[in-house]
């Protein structure tokens, strides 16, 4: 017969008289029937390495700041995949083919053959974009106002390589006025392919129709706005007989005429999809003049606009070092900051070709470099790409793939990080989850067994300069929603997840020990809710990095350390204390704690593992920012009413006691930056912990039999 038993926290209050007069609860379920999650730290704890500034990977990925980087404890990484979110064709090999050889211009293939050792790799920023916004400096080409640049759809969305119909995936692109006003008609100078079907619509809600506004209003067509029979050039459309004060304008595009653009016939890539030169919104007068609302400008100065998709198409001419350096592959994984681990690799996927893809995954192959999983594309839901457009994708790039390394473990999409689903506009059937409509497509085409692993990104306070102390509070409820939210939303149950990047924000400077406490929490909670992994970002610091990103570590302009910010040493905490740092299964508990404040809200978590060694290993966030508290740690079983830490039980701690922050004009400096302090306990069933106000502890030791 199975024991069962809890591991109970107490904690007990002290009230101003300095006694101990009331004992708080945190329960710890350690029945081993509810293990909440089996994992090894080499594997599962890790660290995100992105985009780096042009010219600082030769700093920072080799010693002496290589060796302080890895020091934090961080084991595996996941390289991230940035130049989808500048709106770039991805240049992971320099080596390689255009389709026009002649020209150096059109669809690039990295050579798969191992050769010189690869460096550094490039962006090409897409000469046919539609979008006014993203990551970098880039802006739209339908409202720069040239007449001769143009946006082009992704070809590979067309019936030529789905299969389907193109009105299956109707390509779009919308333009936001800015305001409501009144509108009744557009001008489109259309480029070639042109659409020949296609409908001018306008948004009813009133919020954005993306995230917040996607089921707060619909796409109405303009009574005159429905063509059939478009012949391209430029048209002036008069779309009713009245005026309809409107925001946000869609040109929803169902068939293509299929004639070739600038680039030629010789690429059937050229000739399939849609393309604009230039819109314009606005009214018609009574005697035809048409009065224009739209601002052009080739920069973000311009109307906003947002399409489906962009033709990843570029020339030799369009390279720019100076939007930084995706890291060569090579330099990556021989520097030594992949520790020989396997590593997760991203492809180009919303502005690639599927033959570079495959090309690159069998490159890393060939030269024999672990790989864990692939991921597919970098946050699609961000660049407002339907599911079913990158559920296409993800089939043509996985077949591909596979075609050259059949055992990749493919997956994805990643998603930017959200609180809730990811909603896009209602198919026919009423339908608006991004990732349940995403996974319908692979079912309905015998495909999801492609689709081995499920990934995230986690930015609970992305677009806020700063946070309050309370916004701590509701990390570990944020995490167990999200996790569900994608369970309840059609993730398979067998595959696992992951959160490839992510950090509380880009509010989080050096200044206090707040960040450290919050990433304590998340470790604890995501891993609890049962990760695969979860990837730290930003792993890489850079010179002057105070406040938000980049400030891992703090370096001078020689890249040499100079202070250990928060995160540096809650991360030594949770690698090297809370768990062993050994690939070896370690056996995770869920926790609950009634110790709260008048508002409800938890003030001291817990998170237990039970330890390939043999210790219990709780890790307490005391987010209580004025109080301590104490600790009393029992085992409650059926058999046995009481359990407890027995002989001696280590105490590591880190808060204000041990990191304080001086501020001076220029910026300021740590001092204390760790290390934790460290003392011993004598466990036993009256023994009580201290739990100093806002700090992380972890208490480890061996239970009484």
């Amino acid at each position: 017969m199975r024991t069962k038993f809890r591991l109970i926290v107490f904690v007990v209050l002290e009230l101003t008289t300095a006694k101990l007069l009331v004992a708080q609860k945190v329960v710890v379920d350690a029945d081993p029937a509810h293990v909440a999650n089996t994992f090894s730290p080499v594997h599962s704890l890790g660290a995100a390495i992105d985009r780096l500034r042009t010219g600082s990977p030769d700093h920072l990925l080799k010693d002496p700041l290589l060796k302080e980087i890895l020091g934090a404890g961080w084991q595996t990484v996941t390289y991230r995949q940035n130049t989808e979110l500048m709106v770039e064709a991805w240049h992971w090999n320099p080596t390689g083919k255009w389709s026009n050889a002649e020209k150096q211009e059109g669809y690039f293939t990295g050579s798969p053959e191992p050769g010189e050792e690869i460096h550094s790799s490039w962006a090409y920023p897409l000469p046919h974009r539609g979008f006014s916004r993203g990551d970098g400096n880039g802006w739209s080409r339908l409202t720069d106002g040239d007449i001769h640049s143009y946006w082009k759809s992704n070809p590979y969305l067309t019936k030529a390589f789905t299969g389907e119909d193109d009105s299956l995936h109707p390509q779009w692109v919308m333009i936001d006025l800015g305001t409501k006003i009144d509108v009744n008609a557009i001008r489109i100078a259309w480029a070639d392919p042109y659409a020949k079907h296609y409908a001018v619509q306008f948004w009813t809600g009133e919020l954005e129709p993306f995230y917040e506004g996607t089921q707060k209003g619909t796409w109405q067509t303009y009574p005159l706005g429905n063509i059939s029979e478009g012949k391209g050039g430029t048209v002036t459309l008069k779309l009713v007989d009245w005026m309809i004060p409107v925001r946000y304008v869609r040109i929803w595009m169902t068939e293509s005429s299929n004639t070739c653009d600038t680039h030629g016939s010789s690429d059937k890539r050229n000739c399939v999809g849609y393309a604009i030169n230039e819109l314009y919104v606005g009214a018609l007068s009574a005697d035809g003049s048409f009065n224009d609302y739209v601002t052009h400008f080739p920069s973000r100065d311009q109307t906003i606009t947002w399409p489906s998709s962009v033709d990843p198409w570029t020339a030799a001419s369009d390279l720019d070092q100076s939007r930084g350096d995706q890291v060569g592959f090579d330099f990556f994984f021989n520097s030594g900051v992949t520790r020989g681990l396997p590593t997760m690799v991203p492809i180009a996927m919303l502005y690639a070709t599927p033959e570079d893809a495959a090309n690159e995954i069998a490159y890393l192959y060939k030269r024999h470099y672990p790989i864990s999983y692939v991921e597919m594309g970098e946050e699609a839901d961000g660049q407002h790409m339907l599911p079913e457009d990158y559920a296409t994708l993800y089939i043509q790039f996985a077949t591909a793939i596979h075609k050259l390394v059949p055992e990749a473990k493919l997956g994805g999409p990643p998603f930017e990080g959200t609180f809730g689903d990811v909603e896009v506009w209602p198919d026919a059937n009423g339908k608006v989850s991004w990732i349940g409509r995403f996974v319908d497509y692979l079912k309905a085409h015998g495909r999801l067994n492609d689709f081995t692993f499920f990934s995230f990104e986690h930015y609970p306070y992305q677009d806020r300069p700063s946070y309050s102390w309370a916004d701590l509070y509701p990390e570990p409820e944020y995490v167990h929603h999200i996790v569900q939210v994608w369970k309840d939303n059609g993730v398979p149950s067998n595959i696992p997840f992951f959160m490839t990047e992510g950090n509380i924000g880009g509010g989080a400077p050096p200044s206090t020990v707040k960040a450290g406490l919050w990433l304590a929490d998340y470790v604890g909670s995501m891993m609890a809710e049962g990760a695969g992994a979860t990837y730290y970002f930003h792993y890489m610091p850079y010179p002057g990095g105070g406040s938000g990103f980049g400030n891992f570590l703090l370096i001078d302009k020689d890249y040499k350390v100079v202070g250990y910010p928060p995160q540096y040493i809650a991360a030594q905490l949770i690698t090297k204390e809370w768990v062993q740092p050994i690939d070896a299964p370690h056996k995770q508990f869920k926790a609950k704690s009634d110790l709260t404040d008048a508002a409800g809200n938890v003030l001291v978590t817990a998170y237990a593992v039970e330890r390939p060694d043999g210790q219990w290993s709780v890790m307490l966030v005391n987010r209580d920012q004025s109080n301590d508290h104490a600790v009393k740690v029992v085992f409650d079983g059926a058999v046995k009413s009481a359990r407890s830490f027995s002989g001696q039980v280590d105490r590591i701690t880190f808060g204000p006691n041990e990191y304080q922050w001086h501020s001076e004009p220029t910026g300021g400096h740590p001092d204390p930056d760790g290390p934790p302090s460290r003392s011993t306990v004598q466990g036993g069933a009256d023994t009580f912990y201290q739990v100093p106000k806002a700090s992380i502890t972890i208490l480890r030791g061996k239970i009484a039999p």
